[in-house]
């Protein structure tokens, strides 16, 4: 049987952790399977464009497990009602190839987008940072918010979004967090200025330049979300060329995040390599470092496995027949007759 997250099960297992207990949860267990890099059979994810959007398949494994997450990105979904990303995954045994769990996702990767900026910041970011700005105030602001409020200490966001309604979301879904301080500025300007930690998380599919070289001050760490498929920046090239530059996976990021502006053989530091303790992070109080995440597999890997466990821990989901019952392996064709299959599921919750 393979255990079936749905929506309804992501929803209770969040609310049972607690959102912000969650993401600090799954950012160490991202750290976990970052610092095992060697371990996992890795590739670019596979993506199929069109004008408007992209649809991806993300694949990883390690000796004992396979995992891989179907994802989109159209930025005009809003507007027809639906939202700009749209995820579930599968986590497999290695061994045997057997589906042990098929989730939901869309929830989960706005909650591991935002476990791997804390994971990123807290090994690039200067300590002491209190003043971060939240640029791009849609469905991923809060959890990034909650990230670096609840785990790195951060107490005053300024956060600009161009569409103010997006912003009077995020206020007021954050409004039961009184110690944080939230400052809505008027432009992107000014919400960078004098804060330690700019993220940025805008969706349009564009060659954007959202934070330009004069925004930048020394010692920031810019941590760049949206930048995360070809054709789709953030950072003006001038910010790169004067920063330190980290990334996930990157045959992947040269292709799809803000990097894809720069020369092929531009200076980057593997993100994995500074965790396990084999490269340097910030080199200095004054250094601008920058995070260019554009998202890679493992995230969803260590999603899906930390998914898995505590689901079972708590009997969330439901058991599904997703894999035809083997009472004869050889014989397949049974299972066209009629009567010879019936619909199984196991409620766990």
């Amino acid at each position: 049987m393979t255990r079936f997250i749905d929506v309804p099960a992501m929803s209770r297992l969040v609310q049972e952790i607690g959102v912000a207990p969650f993401i600090g949860a799954l950012a160490d267990t991202i750290r976990e399977d970052f610092i095992r890099w060697p371990d996992f059979d890795k590739s670019a994810r596979v993506a199929n464009h069109s004008d408007i959007g992209v649809i991806e398949l993300m694949p990883v494994s390690n000796a004992s497990r396979y995992a891989f997450k179907y994802v989109n990105g159209h930025p005009a979904n809003t507007g027809r009602g639906l939202y700009t990303v749209m995820a579930f995954g599968v986590l497999a045994d290695v061994e045997t190839g057997y589906p042990v769990l098929l989730s939901e996702l869309t929830l989960a990767t706005a909650l591991r987008t935002s476990a791997t900026s804390l994971m990123a910041a807290r090994a690039l970011a200067r300590p002491g940072a209190r003043r971060m700005a939240l640029i791009g105030n849609g469905a991923q602001s809060e959890f990034q918010a909650l990230a670096f409020h609840c785990h790195l200490g951060i107490e005053e966001i300024a956060v600009y979004d161009i569409d103010a309604r997006a912003t009077d979301k995020l206020v007021r879904n954050l409004s039961p967090f009184p110690s944080l301080k939230i400052i809505r500025a008027d432009s992107t300007a000014q919400a960078v200025r004098g804060a330690d930690i700019v993220t940025t998380v805008t969706a349009d599919k564009a060659c954007a330049t959202i934070i330009t070289p004069d925004m930048i001050e020394p010692g920031m760490h810019l941590n760049a979300v949206g930048g995360d498929c070809p054709g789709k920046t953030e950072l003006h090239a001038d910010v790169l060329r004067g920063a330190r530059v980290f990334v996930e996976y990157e045959p992947q990021t040269r292709i799809e995040g803000d990097i894809q502006q720069l020369p092929k053989d531009s200076p980057v530091v593997d993100l994995w390599r500074v965790l396990a303790g084999t490269a340097t992070g910030r080199e200095s109080a004054e250094q601008v470092t920058v995070f260019d995440s554009v998202g890679f597999a493992l995230e969803d890997y260590a999603t899906l496995r930390y998914v898995h466990e505590q689901a079972e821990r708590r009997n969330l989901g439901v058991d599904v027949e997703l894999v035809p019952r083997a009472d004869d392996p050889k014989d397949l064709f049974r299972h066209t007759r009629s009567g010879a299959s019936r619909a199984v599921i196991r409620r766990v919750a």
